[in-house]
């Protein structure tokens, strides 16, 4: 009786120890699962949809400072086309001296598709008319550059978009590279989540 006793007892134990095995193996199963689960969600979420950007440098100053940190949504160019006064994150056209390195600018929309853009004594003019450039700090200049030349007017081709930084004296932008294919495009920024006193939408500006 004692040995048949002692023999359950050990079958009881060894099953306890497979149970627990079992047990533990399939919580570690569980949590890669989901850790795989949420890295897959995220890629597709940055790839996709959406993806954080740091402004670097004072291009668009001032409505948007070195260190701060935006998000970028995909989806609309997608779907649609750019629009005037968009703000946009683009990957730098060939030529230019971070391109190698796959570095982003972020700019405004200036002229779409078939606009005629000048700049001429500081100013800009879209289609014939001078943009009224309120979104701009008051003192701003608008010089012109190997592209935009003083007094010239340009016609914006098919597909691609003519971008300036806000901070016109301080900005490379399509005034010396010209304007951008949309395939360059990464997408345009929609909210700014630093610094937290900051944070919010990017007011729409339209022209």
């Amino acid at each position: 009786m004692k040995s048949m006793k002692k023999n359950v007892n050990n079958k009881f134990v060894r099953q306890s120890h497979f149970q627990a095995g079992f047990s533990i193996a399939g919580f570690l199963l569980e949590f890669i699962q989901s850790i795989v689960l949420a890295l897959s969600v995220f890629v597709l979420f940055y790839l996709f949809v959406a993806q954080p950007n740091e402004v670097k440098g004072s291009s668009m100053f001032p409505n948007f400072v070195d260190k701060e940190y935006l998000l970028t949504e995909k989806i609309s160019y997608r779907l649609g086309t750019p629009q005037r006064g968009d703000v946009v994150i683009f990957k730098a056209p060939a030529g230019e001296p971070c391109a190698v390195d796959g570095c982003e600018y972020i700019k405004r929309v200036i002229g779409i598709p078939g606009d005629r853009v000048m700049v001429k004594e500081g100013d800009v003019y879209l289609n014939g008319e001078k943009l009224d450039q309120t979104f701009l700090a008051d003192t701003v200049y608008s010089d012109p550059g190997d592209f935009c030349q003083e007094g010239v007017e340009i016609t914006v081709p098919d597909n691609k978009y003519l971008c300036f930084g806000d901070n016109r004296p301080n900005s490379r932008d399509g005034r010396e590279f010209g304007p951008v294919d949309k395939e360059l495009l990464i997408g345009k920024a929609f909210f700014r989540y630093w610094p937290m006193k900051k944070i919010g939408l990017i007011p729409k500006v339209t022209f």
